[in-house]
């Protein structure tokens, strides 16, 4: 697989990375561990060098998932984690002073099995902290060889500005897909005359844009898709209009459609770098061959103008976690 850099941090990693959430959050029950290990490890052999986390994902498990499954060649990837919850848990709200850093950086790095974190996002904006001060102690980690580089999260334009003012951000993760489009508006622009890289979650529209999710489909019980407005049978339905589109435009090029919904955000800066997760291997090389398809500027329009016309139907979080994002 070829590699992008993350913006001016000289950060380099794989066209695509591996979100890892899904094997133990989030999606419903948490995968088999020997099963969550093959995974990540399958993913490695066939060319991912960027490996998503969070010590909130279980709480913990998955840090401790990718630690094991990365050990033997630790050396060779990138691991991201964040950090930013209180007590690691999303429901109790953010936490981002100083201590709680510095706390969860030393917890994280033991589950890792490593002596380093590669890149530390904070997971959501405190507004309790100011930014600096986060900037701030994540630099005095970077000084002391326990962090190299610097994330945000879901941020806003005017935190990242003055987060990037103290120490380089050299990434930030927010959602972005053919669903959600509004990072192109202000995000976009302000991350490339800073020289931040980007990197997308959910570039699949948290599995929507994949086709295998219609009106019909339930989730369980444990799956946070239920509270998403977005994903209610009646938006679904709605919906639907958006995965047929990228479905007629997949069976002329001999793809899928979200092998076409990657491709397309790889055509949109080259210091992007979408980090889709899956819990199943057909669906890993999938995801992963779409890094090989070229879209043209023609096919780019093509879709652009199509999609366009396309109204997507509810909000992509509840009012309350839409609360923690853009600040």
């Amino acid at each position: 697989m070829q590699k992008r850099i993350l913006g001016n941090s000289g950060l380099e990693v794989s066209t695509l990375g591996l979100g890892c959430m899904g094997l133990s959050f989030g999606y419903g029950p948490a995968a088999d561990k020997q099963d969550g290990i093959k995974l990540i490890q399958a993913a490695f052999e066939r060319g991912v060098t960027f490996f998503d986390t969070a010590e909130v994902y279980g709480p913990y498990t998955n840090e401790e998932l990718l630690g094991e499954a990365l050990e033997p060649f630790r050396k060779e990837v990138v691991i991201a984690t964040k950090f930013g919850f209180k007590e690691a848990q999303a429901a109790l709200g953010m936490d981002s002073r100083p201590a709680t850093i510095r706390a969860v950086a030393e917890a994280s790095l033991k589950r890792l099995r490593s002596d380093y974190i590669d890149l530390f996002y904070q997971h959501r904006v405190d507004p309790a902290v100011p930014i600096e001060e986060v900037a701030g102690t994540v630099k005095d980690l970077i000084k002391e060889g326990k962090v190299r580089h610097f994330g945000l999260s879901e941020a806003g334009a005017q935190t990242i500005r003055k987060a990037h003012a103290v120490h380089p951000v050299a990434a930030l993760q927010s959602e972005y897909s053919l669903w959600w489009r509004e990072p192109e508006i202000e995000i976009l622009p302000l991350l490339e005359e800073l020289g931040i890289g980007f990197v997308p979650f959910s570039p699949l529209g948290k599995g929507f844009l994949t086709g295998k999710i219609n009106q019909d489909t339930t989730f369980d019980k444990t799956d946070f898709r239920n509270t998403v407005p977005r994903f209610s049978e009646e938006n679904r339905k709605a919906n639907q209009a958006l995965v047929d589109l990228l479905g007629n435009i997949a069976s002329e090029t001999k793809a899928t459609a979200a092998q076409i919904a990657l491709a397309w955000l790889l055509a949109q800066k080259p210091w992007i770098v979408p980090i889709p997760g899956t819990s199943k291997l057909h669906r890993l090389e999938e995801n992963l061959s779409a890094a090989n398809i070229r879209l043209t500027d023609f096919d780019l329009n093509t879709i652009n103008e199509a999609v366009s016309k396309v109204e997507v139907h509810g909000a992509r979080y509840s009012a309350e976690l839409q609360k923690r994002v853009g600040r």
